[in-house]
Parts: structure tokens; C-alpha cells; sequence
């Protein structure tokens, strides 16, 4: 009889989130001002409370009574799906759905006591004068009591759509199946051996029945000859003839059944592969899907309004992989609610809406698993980041006249270990833990992750995976007799070209490459230089070198090897590298039969090269050009006069340019850093308080995000010295006041732009 309950209850637990999810999409719908079907969340309120019956579960029965009453009286005109009904009817929702997961742990937990009662109050706020009990609003015809689901093997057949039928099947005999695929699509991949020995076995036949019909017609001259004599060799001659020629055709006809048989098994074997992984995946809800409901809880117990948002649930990914990301994704979440939401009084001190949101998206990207989490709170905290981390000693201490380091790269220390701005802890806080926890996942499963600023407020962390946590489709390499994997997913372009088109910029080899119709310049480096070899020179073949092309983000560099050899599927394990070169490996790939793999991470390559090469990253090498100019481009103008600010903001304004001030180089790096406005260009006077258009210009282009912005310095320093210091910290122009003359200005920002 248990084992019969684990059966009815498993099926429960497929059908019950079925109809929440139904239910929460039809009031995130109202709650928007869109329709949604009223009789549809009714049915599955009743149809949810016979399945619960079925099962034997009062609490989830009483519940569903509750919300079935409520959607009644909504129907009845009773009552309104206002925000706080919605929030009490989700209050339900999450009742019901927290009690089913806690049946795992507890076969009697305790009611949802604090769920029940707000719907009761709700009812009772709603109830008509002089009724005890609420009909069936006119036309809604009566839902039927859901019957118990089929014993039979935890099969469940009445999901929403009618006509899908759920399995139940141990993760780890699936785990089983898939390496019993992928190693017969790897023992049949052998065929292709096979097919070449038949064909190289197929061309030594052919040569050695053009070397045999030459010698018999040797032969036939010198058997015309013996049998003039009286001799009786040409009878055996022309059997063996035939037996070659037949010989011939047999191995002819073997040959093309071999082809063909392993055309159509490699064929079965591919997309045998392709339904087995696609067995493997799962939706992200089923793993993910109850953190909405943790999240709600939360903000509830902080006693604060917030409005949880979850996205792309229904995308599929491996159940390995969103199983690790399910504790860093609570982690980020329980961030959002601990150092995010704000009071109501601070949020409208801030010109912010009055409801706070936290949000959990999934999308695809480039063939990758992209996951947001996000609030619209106070963001990161900068000057504590900052500090905290010159206390740990990751940045030296900073001179007060200098510019604080770039977002990017203080945004970048919080997923240090042990990394963590809280004073005290909580029981929603990591306790010091920190977000360490989030890159490890990340790294774990060959991915990235990044905070970032939210605009136009709060922050938001963005981890990227691949959708399989085993086969990944590699690029094979060979550099000093060694192979090596590069995911094909950082993989943007594969070249050969003449030696002859490399330049050379600062002394670094790089190339032109035209991608979507202009061209990006982008650095050249030898692969074992990126590995940590000394010396490594650019492999050169016949006058032409063989680059791989790595894209992270908008940053581009070309990779010189010495042969690209394949591109295949392969299983790729997870591995420990040392220190620095963890950043590097994203883990190592086993060929059968074959010595291991190592695979390289493309985004570690490109962050290799940023770092070690920071000040030719910051010449813009590997980004794409500035798109044409446009009559809408934004331009940051940069003095401390307010007359020439004016000057200048007509001038370009009446060029049909959008104008953006600064009273200072202070106030202009600190607008650029926290990207509020996407500024094409800046005009900026030298001399200027607190820091100078030299000292801008220099953070700016010590800072990746901001070196392409072209800067056009305008000063009444006219000095060659000053003009020369301007040029070479990387200033486009240089024009000086005394002959300032707008046309130049206008032709110099054409020009630029």
C-alpha cells in the first residue's frame, strides 16, 4: 500500500504543478490588464481539489476548496482580482505547493495555517449579506472530481492538453542509457576507419587488375605462341582471369554495403543520440520552479512588497546542470531580498515604483543557457566593494586625487572567495559565504558569470552554461604535437591566411577582419603564449597561418595554431585545474582509444590576453568599429564654463546631435562608468577642477568599456608639448580655443564619428 502511495503521490506532484503554473500565468495576466480564462483557473481549482482527495491530502484539499471559492466569487462579480487578492491567492498557491515538497521529507507536515487564513478572510470580506455559502456562477458548468491516477508503473496520462503521459525512470539508469549511446555512437564513428581501408583496399584491386590484364596481353602473344608448339597453359590463365574479375566484383559490391550499412547505422546511432539527451533534458521549472515561491516567502518574512517574476521556465536543459545551478540561483535570490529591497519611504524617495520586483529569467543564446537574476533595489555598493577588498588585499590603497578602478573590474572581486560586503549576518544573508559559491557552480559547469548594474536601478548577476552538462561539440587543434578542444560555442570564425596580411600594432601581430561589413582589427597570439609558454612563435605553414577566431562578449582575438583537425561531440569531464590555470580549462575530453583532451575555456583565453595585454586592449584591439555616424549620435561635452557648455550644446544640437554636460573630468567619468547614457563621443577642455581632460582621458582609456569612445580635446593650451601629451594618451583631435571655429569642430566630430 506505500509503495501504491508513492506511485499516486508522484503523480500528484506532476499533475498539482501543472495546474499552479496554469493558475499563476492566468494572474500574472490580470494582474497586467490582459484576459485570461476565469473558467479554466476555476476547473483547475476543483480538478486539483478531487486530486487531492484522491490522494489523501486535506491540507492541499482545503486549499483548493479556498481558491475555487475565491475564482467563484470572481466570476460571481463579488470580487476583484485586485494586487492584494492576487498576493492572497499566491499566498495559497505557494501553501499548496510548499506542503507537497515538504510530504518528501515529512509524510505529515504541518498545514499552511497562515494561507488557509488569508483566504478565509478574503472569502469572508467578499461574502454576500445574508449567505453562508456561494454557488456555481451562472453558465460554469460543473468541473468533474478528478478520478486517482493509473497505478500501473507511476504512468500519470491526464496532464493539461490531454493525451501526455508521464514515466517515472531512476535518473541513474537514464545516466546509464545515454553513456550506452555515446559509446556506440563512438565505437560506430570507427566505421569510418573501416570504410577507408576498404577503399584504399578497393584502389590497390583496381591497380592490380590494370597491372594483370597488361601481363596477359603478354601472355596471350606468348600462349599463341606455345600452343603452336604443342604447350596448355592458356586454359588456366583465362580461369584466373575470371576468378580476379569476379574476385573484383565481389569486393566491389562489399564495399558498397559497408557504406551503406554504416551510413544508416551511423544515421540510427546519430538520432537515437539526439532523442536519448533529449530524454535527459527537463524543463528548468521542474528543478527551478519552486524557488518562486521560496522568494515569496522571503519577501514576506522581511516584511516587505515586492513582486517575484520568474521567465523561460520552460526552457529544457540537463537536469545535472540545473541541479547545480539550483543553490548558487537560491543564493542570488536570497541576495536580492536581503541587500535589495528597500522601505517604501527610500523607494520613493528615489522616484521608484512602490512595488519592488525580483526576477529570475532563463533564455537560449547562442547555443548556451543564459540565466538573469535581478532586483530593482539599491545596487552594488562601489565604494564598499572597493574597500573591502583593499582590506583583503586584492587592490593596493588608492591616493585621493586618483580615479576610483573601472565598475567592471570591482564588480568583478565579489565573486572572490570568501568576498563579502555584509558587517552582520542573517538568516537571509550567505553568512560571509559570499558569491564565490556562484562563480564555483559557474566554473564547475564550464561557464561564466558577471554582475552587473542594473539601469535604471538595482543589479543584476548573469550566469552562463552550457545546456548539456556532458557532450559538447568541440574544435580540435593540434600546437606542438598536442591536441586540444575549444567549445565551438566561443568559436566565432575559422581562417587561413597569407602571412603576408599581418600587421603589427605596438609590436602586437594583428589582422583585419571584416565581420558584418566592417572591420574589427584583431590581435594575433600563438596559443602556447596564452598557456604560459615562453618564446612562442606564430606557426607559419607554407606561407599561411591557420587562426581560430575566439569571441567573449564584444572582445575578439585570433588564435595561431598549427592545424585545425575536427570538429566533434565529444563527453568533456569536469577537472581541477591549478591556480591561475583554472580560468583556462574548462575540462578535459575522452576519445576512445585516444590520449585525453584537454579543453580550453574561449572566455578564459580572451580574458587571458585582456589582462596580460591591458594596454593594447585599451587601443580597442578586437572590437568592432564605432557604427557610422548618425544625426542621433550622443556626445558628452566636458567644461567647467558654463558659457562654453552653452556654446557648444547649441552648435551640435542645432546639428541634430543629442547633447549630454558635465561640469568636470570627475563628474563626465563617473556618468560614462555607470552607463546611464550611451555617450559616442566626447568633447572635453584640459584645464578643469578636480580632474583634468588629460586625467579623463587616461581613465578612460585604461578602462576596456570606455576605450572606444573617441575624445576630442579642446583647450587654450596650444603648446606642442600639450598637444603631444593629448595625442599620445589617445586623444582623436586636439583644437585649441584661441582659433576655435565651429566648422572645424563639426568637420573634426564628422570625421571621428
Amino acid at each position: 500500500m506505500n509503495e501504491l502511495r508513492q506511485e499516486l503521490l508522484a503523480a500528484f506532484a506532476i499533475e498539482h504543478q501543472e495546474h499552479l503554473q496554469a493558475i499563476r500565468a492566468a494572474l500574472a495576466a490580470a494582474e497586467a490588464g490582459q484576459p485570461f480564462d476565469l473558467r479554466d483557473i476555476f476547473r483547475r481549482a476543483h480538478s486539483l481539489k478531487g486530486a487531492a482527495r484522491a490522494v489523501d491530502l486535506p491540507a492541499v484539499e482545503e486549499l483548493s476548496h479556498r481558491l475555487e471559492a475565491v475564482f467563484m466569487r470572481v466570476g460571481e462579480g463579488s470580487l476583484s482580482l485586485t494586487p492584494a487578492s492576487i498576493a492572497t491567492v499566491q499566498l495559497g498557491l505557494d501553501g499548496i505547493e510548499g506542503y507537497v515538497a515538504a510530504l518528501e521529507d515529512n509524510p505529515s507536515p504541518e498545514p499552511p495555517r497562515a494561507a488557509l487564513g488569508a483566504l478565509e478572510k478574503l472569502l469572508e470580506a467578499s461574502r454576500p449579506l445574508g449567505t453562508a455559502t456561494t454557488a456555481m456562477p451562472a453558465g460554469t458548468p460543473a468541473a468533474p472530481e478528478a478520478e486517482a491516477p493509473p497505478p500501473g508503473g507511476g504512468a500519470h496520462a491526464e496532464a493539461a492538453g490531454g493525451g501526455v503521459e508521464y514515466l517515472r525512470v531512476r535518473v541513474e539508469h537514464l545516466e546509464e542509457l545515454a553513456r550506452a549511446v555515446h559509446t556506440l555512437s563512438d565505437t560506430l564513428s570507427r566505421q569510418a576507419d573501416v570504410d577507408a581501408a576498404l577503399r584504399a583496399l578497393e584502389a590497390d584491386m583496381r591497380g592490380l587488375r590494370r597491372e594483370w590484364d597488361r601481363l596477359g596481353q603478354s601472355a596471350a602473344l606468348a600462349g599463341r605462341a606455345e600452343a603452336a608448339g604443342g604447350g596448355g597453359n592458356g586454359g588456366r590463365l583465362r580461369d584466373f582471369d575470371h576468378e580476379l574479375s569476379a574476385l573484383f566484383r565481389q569486393l566491389g559490391h562489399l564495399a558498397r554495403q559497408q557504406r551503406a550499412v554504416a551510413g544508416a547505422a551511423e544515421a540510427a546511432a546519430t538520432q537515437l543520440r539526439a532523442r536519448v539527451e533529449r530524454i535527459a533534458l527537463v524543463p528548468a521549472e521542474a528543478v527551478l520552479g519552486s524557488l518562486a515561491r521560496m522568494t515569496r516567502d522571503l519577501v514576506r518574512e522581511a516584511g516587505q512588497d515586492a513582486t517575484v517574476r520568474m521567465e523561460g521556465l520552460e526552457l529544457e536543459a540537463d537536469r545535472r546542470v540545473l541541479q547545480t545551478l539550483k543553490d548558487p540561483v537560491t543564493h542570488l535570490l536570497r541576495n536580492a531580498v536581503s541587500h535589495g529591497l528597500e522601505g517604501a519611504a527610500e523607494r520613493a524617495a528615489q522616484g521608484k515604483p512602490p512595488q519592488a520586483e525580483i526576477g529570475l529569467r532563463l533564455a537560449a543564446r547562442g547555443g548556451l543557457l543564459v540565466l538573469t537574476i535581478s532586483d530593482d533595489g539599491r545596487g552594488p555598493d562601489l565604494a564598499r566593494i572597493e574597500a573591502v577588498a583593499v582590506q583583503r588585499g586584492l587592490l593596493p590603497p588608492r591616493p585621493a586625487d586618483m580615479p576610483p578602478p573601472p565598475a567592471e573590474h570591482l564588480l568583478s572581486l565579489v565573486f572572490e572567495p570568501g568576498f563579502s560586503t555584509t558587517e552582520t549576518a542573517d538568516h537571509l544573508s550567505g553568512r560571509g559565504i559570499g558569491l564565490s559559491v556562484v562563480a564555483e557552480a559557474a566554473r564547475r559547469l564550464r561557464g561564466t558569470v558577471a554582475l552587473r548594474q542594473r539601469r535604471p536601478w538595482g543589479a543584476e548577476v548573469e550566469i552562463v552554461v552550457p545546456f548539456s552538462a556532458a557532450r559538447q561539440p568541440l574544435l580540435l587543434v593540434e600546437v606542438g604535437g598536442e591536441t586540444y578542444g575549444l567549445p565551438t560555442r566561443g568559436v566565432e570564425r575559422l581562417l587561413r591566411l597569407p602571412a603576408a596580411r599581418m600587421e603589427s600594432v605596438e609590436g602586437q601581430p594583428v589582422t583585419r577582419i571584416e565581420i558584418g561589413g566592417r572591420d574589427v582589427i584583431a590581435p594575433v597570439i600563438a596559443l602556447p603564449t596564452l598557456l604560459g609558454r615562453p618564446a612562442s612563435a606564430i606557426p607559419v605553414e607554407a606561407g599561411h597561418l591557420s587562426l581560430v577566431l575566439l569571441r567573449s562578449g564584444e572582445r575578439r582575438c585570433a588564435l595561431a595554431v598549427d592545424t585545425l583537425n575536427d570538429v566533434r561531440t565529444l563527453t568533456v569531464e569536469a577537472l581541477d585545474a591549478p591556480g591561475a590555470e583554472a580560468e583556462l580549462v574548462a575540462g578535459v575530453a575522452m576519445q576512445d582509444g585516444e590520449r585525453p583532451t584537454l579543453v580550453l575555456s574561449p572566455e578564459g583565453l580572451v580574458s587571458r590576453w585582456l589582462r596580460d595585454e591591458g594596454r593594447l586592449a585599451s587601443a580597442a584591439l578586437g572590437l568592432a568599429p564605432a557604427p557610422q555616424p548618425r544625426a542621433s549620435a550622443t556626445i558628452l561635452v566636458v567644461d567647467d564654463s558654463i558659457t562654453t557648455r552653452t556654446l557648444e550644446k547649441s552648435i551640435l544640437e542645432a546639428q541634430g546631435f543629442r547633447v549630454v554636460l558635465s561640469v568636470d573630468g570627475l563628474d563626465a567619468l563617473n556618468l560614462l562608468r555607470s552607463g546611464e547614457v550611451a555617450v559616442d563621443l566626447v568633447v572635453a577642455d584640459v584645464e578643469m577642477p578636480r580632474l583634468d581632460g588629460f586625467g579623463l582621458l587616461q581613465a578612460m582609456k585604461n578602462d576596456p568599456r570606455l576605450a572606444p569612445v573617441p575624445v576630442i580635446l579642446m583647450t587654450s593650451r596650444a603648446s606642442a608639448e600639450d598637444v603631444r601629451r593629448g595625442l599620445d594618451l589617445g586623444a582623436g583631435a586636439y583644437i585649441t580655443k584661441q582659433k576655435f571655429d565651429q566648422r572645424e569642430l563639426l568637420a573634426t566630430i564628422g570625421q571621428m564619428l
